[in-house]
C-alpha cells in the first residue's frame, strides 16, 4: 500500500542487485528526489546461512542411514523384534526427511526471477513441515504394529536387537553431531538434528529392552519400547511442527519480538506514528519485515533509516527491511495495527 500523497519513501535493503525508480518527497518549497537502489556503496546484504555448508552432512547423514536401515530391517525381521523393526521404519522416514531437507537447502540457492522475486527461500519452511508430518505418519504405523503384538506376543532374540541396535546408536549419534552446528539457527536444519538425536536415544532404548529380554525373557517389553519410541517422538516432533506451521501461515518468527520491535521504530526521532508493521520468515534462516513510518518533519535521510536497519539486524535478527516514510497528511483507511509514538 502506498500513500495518497506523493511524500512517501520506500527504503528497501533487499540485497538482490535491482535497483528501484526513485521516491520523490516534497515539503514546503522543498523538492527532495532520492534514488535508494541495491548498488550504492552502503553494502547492504542479507544475513543467510550458506546451504552449502551441510551439504556434506546431509550427504553422509543419508548414505550410512539408508544402509543402517536395510541392516535394521532384516535383522529385525530374523529376530522377530517389533521395535527393531520399528525404529528401522522411523530411521526410513528419517532418510526421506533429510532428503527433503538437503533438497529445500539447495533451492534456496535459486536466484529471484520475475515470478519468484525472494526465490525459492520458503521453500526450506516447506521441508520443515513436511517432516514433521512424516514423522507424525511413522508414529501411527510403529503405535498400530505395537499394539498389535501386545496381542499377539511372540518370541524375540534380545542379542540380535541389541547388537543391532548398538550400530544404530553410533549411526545416528554421529549424524546428529554433524547437523549439532547448524540446528542452532535453522529451522530445516533443526529438523534434521533433531531426527538424528531422537533416533540415537531410541536406539539406546531399544539396546537396554534387548539385553532386558534376554535377562528376564519377558516379550512383552519389545512392543511397550515401540509405544515408548513413538511417544518420544510424538514429543520432539510437536514443536518442529508447530513451528513450521507458524511460518507457513506468515506468523512472527518465534526468535522475534513484535512488540519490542514495534516500540523500537515508535522510538525513533522523527517518528510520530507506525502502521502496517508487518514481520514474517522468508526462509527458516531469514526475517523480514515492512513498516508505514509517519513522519510529519519528512524523509530523515539514508543515513538515519541506515540505523534503523542496522539495528534491527544486530538486535532482532530481522536482515531484510522495508520502510515506508510518510507525512501522516492523510488519512489510511487501510491501515492495519495503527500505532502512535509516546509524547
Amino acid at each position: 500500500m502506498t500513500s495518497a500523497h506523493d511524500h512517501d519513501h520506500d527504503h528497501d535493503h533487499a540485497g538482490h542487485g535491482h535497483t528501484h525508480p526513485p521516491a520523490k518527497a516534497t515539503k514546503a518549497a522543498h523538492k527532495h528526489d532520492h534514488d535508494h537502489g541495491h548498488g550504492h556503496g552502503h553494502g547492504h546484504h542479507h544475513h543467510q546461512i550458506d546451504p552449502n555448508g551441510n551439504g556434506r552432512a546431509f550427504a553422509l547423514a543419508i548414505g550410512l542411514n539408508t544402509v543402517f536401515v536395510g541392516i535394521e530391517f532384516f535383522y529385525g525381521f530374523l529376530a522377530n523384534s517389533t521395535a527393531l523393526m520399528a525404529d528401522a521404519g522411523h530411521n526410513l522416514s528419517d532418510v526421506l526427511g533429510l532428503m527433503l531437507a538437503w533438497g529445500a537447502a539447495m533451492l534456496t540457492k535459486r536466484a529471484p526471477d520475475g515470478r519468484y522475486t525472494y526465490g525459492l527461500r520458503s521453500s526450506s519452511i516447506l521441508a520443515a513441515l513436511l517432516n514433521a508430518l512424516l514423522l507424525m505418519l511413522a508414529c501411527g504405523a510403529i503405535g498400530w504394529e505395537a499394539v498389535h503384538r501386545f496381542a499377539n506376543p511372540a518370541p524375540v532374540q534380545g542379542m540380535t536387537m541389541s547388537v543391532v541396535a548398538g550400530i544404530g546408536v553410533l549411526v545416528n549419534g554421529f549424524s546428529a553431531w554433524l547437523f549439532m552446528a547448524g540446528s542452532k539457527d535453522d529451522l530445516n536444519i533443526r529438523g534434521a538434528y533433531q531426527h538424528m538425536a531422537a533416533d540415537a536415544a531410541i536406539s539406546l532404548g531399544v539396546v537396554v529392552s534387548g539385553v532386558a529380554i534376554i535377562f528376564t525373557g519377558w516379550t512383552w517389553l519389545d512392543p511397550a519400547v515401540s509405544i515408548v519410541i513413538v511417544l518420544l517422538i510424538l514429543v520432539t516432533t510437536w514443536a518442529l511442527l508447530r513451528e513450521s506451521l507458524d511460518l507457513v501461515l506468515a506468523a512472527v518468527p518465534a526468535n522475534v519480538d513484535a512488540a519490542a520491535v514495534g516500540d523500537f521504530l515508535l522510538a525513533r526521532p522523527g517518528v510520530a506514528g507506525m502502521h502496517d508493521l508487518h514481520i514474517w520468515a522468508m526462509s527458516t534462516t531469514e526475517t523480514a519485515l515492512t513498516a508505514h513510518l509517519v513522519m510529519p518533519g519528512g524523509y530523515p535521510g539514508d543515513a538515519a533509516l541506515d540505523a534503523i536497519v542496522a539495528a534491527l539486524k544486530t538486535d532482532y535478527a530481522i536482515a531484510h527491511c522495508t520502510l515506508q516514510v510518510e507525512l501522516g497528511t492523510s488519512d489510511h483507511s487501510c491501515a492495519l495495527h495503527v500505532q502512535e509514538a509516546k509524547a
